[in-house]
């Protein structure tokens, strides 16, 4: 059985309104929290409220400076409409669409103070996740046409991991699993305890786990490791050479998965070997920021 969470399982839908529907995550929760802490004790945003009258409107155009894949953009629509539920917003992308630089994201038209508000924690979480997206794009780019499905890791922020592993889907990947509880990873230590990979995946077998992950890093331990019930081989560190005996190996019998070191100058070789997966821990640990501004105008 496959341990990599599909489309159905962890479905991301924009509705009518803009919202995201994110399972197993409080958006609502997440916009307070974030908005409280940039508001402080206070709850007051001092420069706006010093500043600009309460009546003033603007509108706002959100657009990239990079060329990007777009990820979060409902999300930003979330903070807003939080300080201001009347404020009218266009989305002119679409989630896990590549623009170029210089494109229009969004239009916005609303109570100004809300607009400034909100706007840095709008703009830091569409850059980051876009950031995400884009770089994911890239690296599944780089296998496109080998069949190879590369896969995101638990590398994430804590408290931003659905975010996080919501933009590599919109960057092209597929999510491994969310966390401990939805499959069993057998890695070095749990093998050390047990006193060897048969002995580890038989325990996970005996306890019921229907999903069981084996990392292996010699090819002495492929067969003692299926032959006690591994349902997915994680070939840690391996060479090029090594992935490509490990798959011959396998033959097919359960999915293999490289791991360990993957960039870009290195991540078609492996995938060129033949194994299903490719997990790439980067792409939610280092992704950098993309460049995106929004401007206003009083109206």
């Amino acid at each position: 059985m496959d341990l990599v969470s599909t489309p159905s399982t962890l479905s991301t839908n924009v509705d009518t309104h803009m919202g995201i529907d994110l399972p197993g995550f409080d958006l609502d929760a997440f916009v307070r929290t974030t908005l409280a802490e940039d508001l402080g004790p206070t709850g007051r945003d001092v420069t706006s409220e010093s500043v600009i009258p309460t009546d003033i409107r603007f509108s706002g155009v959100m657009d990239s400076r990079d060329p990007i894949m777009v990820a979060g953009l409902p999300i930003a629509v979330a903070f807003f409409r939080h300080l201001d539920p009347d404020m009218d917003i266009e989305l002119l992308t679409d989630e896990g669409q590549h623009v170029r630089a210089g494109t229009d994201l969004m239009r916005l038209w609303g109570n100004a103070r809300a607009m400034l508000t909100a706007e840095r924690s709008a703009l830091n979480t569409v850059q980051h996740l876009s950031g995400i997206a884009t770089m994911t794009r890239n690296y599944v780019d780089a296998i496109a046409g080998t069949g190879c499905i590369l896969l995101d890791t638990r590398k994430t922020i804590p408290g931003l991991r659905v975010l996080e592993k919501y933009a590599t889907r919109m960057g092209g990947a597929s999510n491994h699993r969310m966390g401990l509880w939805d499959a069993a990873m057998i890695k070095d230590n749990h093998v050390a305890v047990a006193g060897g990979v048969a002995e580890a995946v038989r325990r996970a077998r005996d306890a019921g786990v229907e999903r069981i992950i084996l990392e292996v890093d010699r090819i002495s331990q492929i067969e003692p490791g299926l032959a006690a019930g591994a349902t997915h081989l994680l070939l840690d560190n391996m060479t090029v050479a090594e992935l490509r005996e490990a798959v011959a190996l396998v033959a097919g019998r359960v999915p293999t998965e490289a791991s360990g070191g993957v960039t870009l100058d290195t991540i078609r070789a492996k995938a060129e070997t033949g194994v299903t997966y490719i997990s790439v821990g980067r792409l939610t640990q280092s992704a950098p920021a993309v460049d995106i501004g929004l401007d206003f105008d009083v109206v």
